[in-house]
């Protein structure tokens, strides 16, 4: 399986973000050699760019690059690496040049969290499924109208599709590297690898980004931003005031503009989304009742199995040794949107 090391080249963004880029690249570290060498042995690794200039992160801390950017086929993955989008200057044409070279070299290309923006201005992303984060999920539609919706996914944690692989960044480009490198290397070798950064649930290639259900593109931007704060603030329920305070609106206003959008109040909408994540955990985890209620922001289980019982129709306890059998409940949820299958398919954690 061992063929020399596989060599990869980085593009680090202006604002590039450190979790994505140090991520991916301490499990080429961990797995390119035995022990705490760290030499390039099973994998070879060069950050190039147009001139040796340090390249600010997200963060303010630089990388200095260690090549420039010469023939891109002496790579066999080109991994772009971005982080915050409306800040950074644009992509300059000597890397957008640079990345199509790559593709034509058949070079896999590799983009991690806004760098998938950088690999569709250069072009290189036609007919494949793309992968971004949720929270860039209309960024990504308005900067690239042309791009096919069918194509854009923002419900899981990476996608690869053919010599492409993209990737909703953070943690998430652990799980890219041990994807890659098993393709290479010895999968004991790319565990051990894992283990040692104390991560060990790699194998998620169908695991999923939360994604707000119910909103699209279309609806009004403070609906957008206030579902996602609903979502961010699962365990613990946002009042009326401190979403409108979030969003520099009156209550009253928020409370109309929400109305408006989704049919339902604030108050029920959120509701309906913990619940429908609690129906989702009690389902595929492990965790107790107890847990499950806590982790979805109600105050204690009996709390719980009120709300649930009334939406669902039964108890938690019942939702759950259902989850084995054919049964109209667990796919209809009292009328609501299929949470497991239409918000996280597939997906086997919650993190």
């Amino acid at each position: 399986m061992d063929k020399g090391p596989v060599r990869f080249g980085f593009i680090l963004l202006s604002h590039f973000t450190l979790t994505a880029f140090s991520g991916l690249l301490d499990v080429l570290r961990l797995a390119g050699d035995e022990g705490d060498n760290s030499r390039p042995v099973r994998c070879a690794w060069q950050v190039v760019d147009e001139s040796l200039t340090p390249v600010s992160s997200s963060s303010g801390i630089q990388v200095v690059p260690s090549e420039r950017l010469g023939d891109p086929s002496r790579f066999d993955y080109l991994v772009v690496v971005g982080g915050l989008l409306h800040t950074r200057p644009p992509v300059s044409r000597a890397l957008l040049e640079f990345i199509r070279e790559a593709a034509r070299h058949d070079v896999t290309l590799v983009g991690l969290c806004t760098g998938v923006f950088a690999l569709m201005q250069a072009g290189v992303l036609d007919h494949h499924r793309v992968c971004v984060s949720w929270f860039h999920y209309w960024d990504f539609l308005e900067q690239f109208p042309g791009a096919d919706p069918d194509n854009v996914v923002a419900d899981r944690l990476y996608v690869c599709d053919r010599r492409r692989i993209t990737c909703s960044g953070g943690r998430a480009s652990i799980d890219v590297a041990a994807e890659i490198l098993r393709r290479h290397i010895d999968a004991s070798i790319v565990q051990k690898a894992l283990r040692i950064l104390q991560v060990d649930d790699s194998d998620r290639a169908n695991a999923a980004q939360p994604l707000p259900p119910g909103i699209q593109p279309t609806t009004h931007p403070l609906v957008r931003r206030a579902v996602l704060l609903m979502e961010q603030h699962m365990g613990r329920a946002l009042s009326l005031d401190e979403l409108a305070e979030k969003l520099n609106i009156s209550v009253r206003q928020f409370e109309r503009l929400f109305k408006e959008a989704t049919g339902r109040s604030p108050q029920a909408y959120a509701r309906g989304m913990r619940l429908r994540m609690a129906a989702w955990m009690l389902i595929h985890s492990k965790k107790t009742i107890s847990a499950v209620a806590s982790e979805c922001g109600f105050s204690d289980a009996s709390h719980m199995g009120r709300e649930f019982r009334a939406m669902f129709g039964v108890p938690p306890s019942v939702w759950r040794s259902r989850a084995q059998l054919p049964d109209p409940l667990l796919s209809s949820q009292a009328g609501q949107p299929d949470y497991v299958s239409e918000i996280f398919p597939n997906r086997d954690e919650f993190y």
